[in-house]
């Protein structure tokens, strides 16, 4: 048994890892016709137990992050793969889980794509996220099944384009060992936890993953162009807006990942070279390949587009954050808060450390930033748990922080305070 609370070891020795080669009732048909559905929805309803739950995506080939296929399993089911695409709305399914807990690793990269087509779980437990508490090093579900459970997935489909129809058979036969063993896989980790006394733990943050709220459209997405940094002015800041925009607008027309319509690194350098020509275009190392000399023309109207924009209307070169500023300007911004930053890290690190666990687990690193840079104005356990608690910090997570960091935040208070000296006495 793992010491309480403390990281759980992987097996020292023992027998090789045995392949997973084929799913256990061979590889069932793709689900593509309301008929069919209709019988894997009574069979699910008539099983038992928790549900694994899979979703295979089309990243890096298709725009957006919408589902291509979805792999099930329960006891006295078996398993099922749907294509979403033939059947996008699942909600007949979704109410005959509606009381079942969903069983899904990184449930975080998938429970969007399954609620647009109708599959939200009510119940979850997270095997990624369970093995990040029990301070496995290695956290994919192929190594988590390697080292739990004793068997080796086939991991060679993973970045497939899965909006390939009809899907191959051995893409379908890797989407099925996908979920064979997710179910035993969650009750093995299940009682590690329990073992360890972090099952509460584990449970707070299946439930915080649920209650949290879709994330908003971001502001202003095209500044998270890669290698936006070395653009230097607004004007040419502009024309990586124009570019990204035009980029995104062909990108959605044509469902193809933006990057396969126009690399980042060609955005940048069409805003620090603002080409005026098709020839100064095509001369452009990024714009050799076809699918960039393709849209040459809408490259050329957006550059256009930001060089006549007048000054009013150009980005400016940064927006205000709603945080504290970078952690490296603190020391010279505000050094008593650099000094709580510094304590507050220590006293995560250590207590992940004595816990077994990664220490963004134990506490978002944002968090603690928040905290350090705007602590309460009368530091306390409670007050310093509040604050924590009003940043997303789960209970389990300010039982174990709250008190030491609201210590080493008094530490410092006190240190901070000058000694008066035997000679002297306090002015008039």
């Amino acid at each position: 048994m793992p010491p309480a609370g403390g990281p759980v070891e992987g097996p020292a020795e023992g027998p090789a890892a045995q392949p997973l080669l084929e799913p256990g009732e061979g590889v069932p048909p793709v689900i593509t016709t309301a008929a069919e559905l209709a019988g894997v929805i009574a069979a699910f309803a008539a099983g038992t137990g928790p549900v694994a739950v899979d979703a295979e995506r089309a990243s890096g080939y298709r725009y957006g992050q919408r589902a291509y296929l979805i792999q099930l399993r329960r006891a006295g089911a078996g398993t099922a793969l749907i294509d979403p695409i033939a059947l996008p709305d699942l909600s007949g399914l979704d109410a005959a889980l509606a009381d079942a807990e969903m069983v899904l690793h990184a449930a975080n990269q998938d429970l969007a794509c399954l609620a647009e087509v109708g599959l939200v779980p009510r119940r979850l437990f997270d095997t990624e996220l369970a093995g990040r508490l029990l301070g496995y090093p290695r956290v994919g579900l192929g190594s988590m099944v390697e080292n739990v459970l004793g068997f080796v997935l086939e991991k060679g489909h993973s970045a497939a384009d899965w909006s390939t129809r009809p899907l191959p058979e051995d893409w379908l036969k890797y989407a099925a060992l996908d979920v064979e063993l997710l179910v035993e896989l969650r009750d093995a980790l299940q009682e590690m936890l329990r073992e360890t006394g972090k099952l509460e733990w584990a449970l707070e943050e299946f439930a915080a993953i649920l209650a949290t709220p879709p994330k908003p459209p971001r502001t202003d997405p095209w500044r998270r162009t890669s290698g936006i940094h070395r653009v230097r002015n607004r004007r040419a800041l502009a024309i990586v807006r124009e570019v990204w925009e035009a980029r995104d607008h062909i990108a959605q027309e044509r469902d193809l990942s933006p990057g396969r319509v126009l690399q980042d690194a060609a955005i940048v350098e069409l805003a620090l070279k603002a080409p005026k020509t098709p020839a100064e275009l095509q001369a452009l190392p990024t714009m050799r390949g076809r699918g960039a000399r393709r849209h040459q023309t809408a490259w050329l109207r957006a550059v256009s587009r930001a060089r006549a924009l007048p000054e009013r209307a150009l980005p400016e070169a940064g927006l205000p954050g709603d945080g504290p500023p970078p952690p490296h300007r603190w020391a010279e911004r505000d050094p008593a808060a650099a000094e709580r930053l510094k304590a507050a890290r220590a006293v995560v690190t250590g207590l992940a450390e004595k816990h077994g666990l990664p220490t963004e687990n134990l506490m978002q690193p944002d968090a603690v930033r928040r905290l350090a840079w705007t602590p309460p104005e009368t530091v306390s356990a409670a007050s310093v748990g509040a604050a924590l608690r009003g940043l997303g910090a789960r209970p389990w997570q300010v039982e174990l922080v709250a008190t030491p960091v609201a210590q080493a935040f008094l530490r410092l208070e006190t240190e901070a305070v000058p000694e008066t000296g035997a000679g002297d006495a306090p002015e008039d």
